[in-house]
């Protein structure tokens, strides 16, 4: 990281303030274990470039090269799951695009030493497909997808949700972000009474991974390759 201030405009406009390296890893240190948790799933709703989700995804790649290293495929597979974890809102376009390239460079420079320089772009198309959905331009106040003036417009934010079934088979499923905030409760619980009367109808679902009712998908994708998946745009 070159500084934690880029220019005084920015942090006038923006309160654009990168926190250091130092700060990154005290702060990720006391979340080690999820942290080193494959498919643990992080949410920055700030990421700047990317400071600590580049940290995140490092952590879990070393867990990857330690448990997987010896078999490309698998780790392909996990290094897969590892970046499909991984989501980030950022309201500067310059920033956003400056956090995929990071996430992507880490991603990039493991594989070419885990695959001795014989592995398979296929893979890296799908790592920068997957960065393109879940590093997005937007506002994490109104929760809204913005121009490129980082101006609200009228679209949601939308994340797509990536599950590893049967071998290299992927489940991809898209869900809008406030739907996800809105919701997330207890089972036997019911949601919220005191929504706006003009919020939508969601449609509810229990999840047994998070033991928890979350909406249901916006749109959901057939099964398809991690190696093809960026053909179902």
């Amino acid at each position: 990281m070159s500084g934690q201030v880029k220019s005084r405009k920015r942090v006038q406009e923006h309160g654009e303030v990168f926190t250091n390296e130092r700060e990154v890893n005290a702060m990720l240190d006391m979340v080690r274990q999820e942290t080193e948790r494959i498919d643990s799933r992080f949410l920055e709703p700030a990421c700047g470039d990317g400071n600590f989700l580049s940290e995140v995804l490092r952590r879990k790649l070393d867990v990857v090269d330690s448990r997987y290293r010896r078999s490309l495929p698998e780790w392909e597979k996990y290094a897969f799951i590892a970046v499909g974890s991984i989501y980030g809102v950022e309201l500067l376009r310059d920033n956003t695009m400056a956090c995929r390239k990071r996430l992507f460079g880490i991603v990039e420079g493991r594989y070419a030493r885990v695959s001795k320089g014989g592995g398979n772009q296929t893979f890296l198309d799908a790592i920068a497909f997957v960065l393109e959905r879940n590093i997005l331009n937007g506002n994490a106040l109104s929760l809204k997808a913005v121009n490129e003036h980082g101006q609200d417009t009228d679209e949601p934010i939308v994340f797509s949700e990536w599950s590893v079934v049967l071998g290299d088979k992927v489940k991809r499923r898209d869900f809008r972000l406030d739907e996800m905030l809105e919701g997330n409760v207890d089972k036997g619980q019911t949601r919220s009474l005191f929504a706006a009367d003009n919020t939508p109808a969601v449609d509810w679902e229990y999840d047994e991974e998070t033991k928890s009712f979350i909406p249901k998908p916006i749109r959901e994708f057939p099964l398809a390759s991690l190696y093809e998946i960026g053909d179902a745009k």
